[in-house]
């Protein structure tokens, strides 16, 4: 099977609501290199989108030009229907404060307390008074499943996985409508890393937040997120839901979700629907 595509659009049928993240014939070169060579696709609001590759498929390079901080060889990156690269700097400020990011580690800043972390945002993009930023930064502890208490720890108190939820309350701190995370399970244990995917989940569902987030984490694609996009080869090589992209023929995406297979055959269980097999070679 080729690479998932998404049916040709009916003239008459609506539109739906427009996308919040468009990514158009995206280039990427460091010297005589090539990263990206026309990555193209959009995202609807509301949705959980993760992104997949092989290490150097530049994937945190993506994301990074997504959210302007580094700018592509070519092409165009639009968030909120503001091009990220030929708008206006003010323009570009202002769509700054309606997304969020959550880095790999977290990027808490050790001087700070949580509480103080979560706050930053606030003080730097709002004219609120303290007593209303420390209720909002109570309320944004509170929905990334913190106790009240730890908002007086210090990061470096913090176990991992707490300290990837203050870091999701801090990025959560302005009601972004984009949320983007860089392999936000990494690190964690697995009973961990599940919670933190409900979590996510959660904002989703409930506050209506779009989450586009880099994975390597199986668990994550099967059971969170509802669409995945994989690149290979500096292209988008399959788009869609899961269990579509996982019978994409490719090699190396058959090889990635064939680890979940070897896995339960090497702990003697048969393989359920939590353990899939990788897609037979035709």
């Amino acid at each position: 099977m080729q690479a998932v595509a998404a049916p040709a659009p009916d003239p008459a049928a609506d539109p739906g609501p427009a996308a919040v993240i468009e990514v158009e014939g995206v280039v990427t070169r460091f010297g005589s290199q090539t990263v990206h060579d026309g990555v193209s696709f959009t995202v609807q609001p509301g949705t959980l989108v993760g992104l997949i590759g092989a290490s150097g498929t530049g994937k945190s390079v993506l994301l990074r030009e997504m959210i302007g901080l580094q700018r592509p060889t070519a092409g165009r990156l639009r968030l909120l229907g503001t091009d990220m690269w030929s708008a206006p700097a003010a323009e570009v400020d202002a769509v700054r404060r309606r997304f969020g990011m959550m880095f790999q580690d977290g990027a808490l800043f050790s001087s700070l307390t949580v509480a103080q972390n979560v706050a930053v945002p606030l003080h730097e993009h709002t004219a609120l008074d303290a007593q209303t930023i420390d209720a909002l930064v109570a309320l944004r502890l509170q929905q990334a499943g913190l106790p009240a208490e730890a908002g007086a720890k210090m990061p470096s108190e913090l176990s991992g996985g707490m300290r990837k939820r203050a870091a999701i309350a801090r990025a959560i701190a302005l009601e972004p409508e984009i949320l983007f995370l860089d392999e936000p399970t990494s690190g964690l244990d697995p009973i961990t890393a599940r919670a933190f995917d409900r979590l996510v989940r959660s904002l989703v569902d409930e506050l209506g937040i779009t989450v586009f987030l880099v994975t390597h984490d199986l668990d994550t694609l099967l059971t969170s997120v509802d669409r995945l996009i994989a690149l290979t080869r500096g292209t988008v090589r399959a788009d869609g839901p899961v269990h579509e992209v996982m019978q994409v023929d490719d090699e190396w995406l058959r090889t990635y979700f064939s680890v979940r297979t070897l896995v339960a055959h090497d702990a003697g269980h048969s393989t359920t629907a939590a353990s899939v097999a990788a897609p037979s070679t035709p």
